[in-house]
């Protein structure tokens, strides 16, 4: 496990500040418990430093995970989120859509969100931004980019797509076998 590059670093900010903006600060300017990112087989993790030192005792081969997996580099060198990052995205989320009762399962099956399914959404989102996906009792389900501004996804009909899907709690059943593998 390893400290990120320069450029890792930047790859890892710039889609983290596409779902939280500035609140990426918080996650690195907390006084109280400070946290760092580790590179461990490609994934990033968001590890506290205290346990960060302990795990330089483990040899590299011998450690599977540590701290909170926020995604994987593919082998082009972008960085993909793992629904595993959806509690931090969740806390400093910057817009948010939140879904209706009856768009949850088709959510977390794996499918887009759909007009008919939003319940509300945060003002004045622009096209093309990371949203963090809430059911309407304010529990954190997924992440996703919109396909349309919040102004365009008003008049969109009841079938038109207003966020395309990144990851969702669902992810965990689907993808168990994979999820925390190499």
């Amino acid at each position: 496990m390893r400290p990120l590059t320069e450029e890792e670093t930047k790859v890892v900010f710039e889609k983290l500040a596409n779902y939280i903006g500035r609140n990426i600060a918080n996650l690195i300017n907390n006084k109280e418990d400070p946290h760092c990112f580790r590179l461990q087989k490609d994934r990033v993790y968001y590890v506290s430093e205290h346990i960060a030192k302990f795990s330089t005792c483990i040899a590299r081969p011998n450690l599977m995970s540590l701290g909170t997996c926020l995604g994987k580099f593919t082998k082009t060198g972008k960085f993909r989120l793992h629904i595993t990052a959806l509690d931090y995205l969740a806390q400093h989320a910057k817009y948010k859509i939140w879904i209706k009762p009856n768009g949850e399962m088709p959510f977390l099956y794996g499918n887009h969100i759909l007009k008919a399914h939003v319940g509300r959404m945060s003002d004045d989102i622009p096209e093309h931004t990371g949203v963090v996906v809430f059911s309407m009792s304010d529990s954190p389900l997924g992440f996703g980019v919109t396909a349309k501004s919040t102004i365009e996804s008003r008049r969109l009909e009841p079938t038109g797509i207003v966020a395309f899907r990144q990851g969702d709690a669902g992810e965990y059943l689907r993808e168990e076998d994979t999820l925390f593998t190499v």
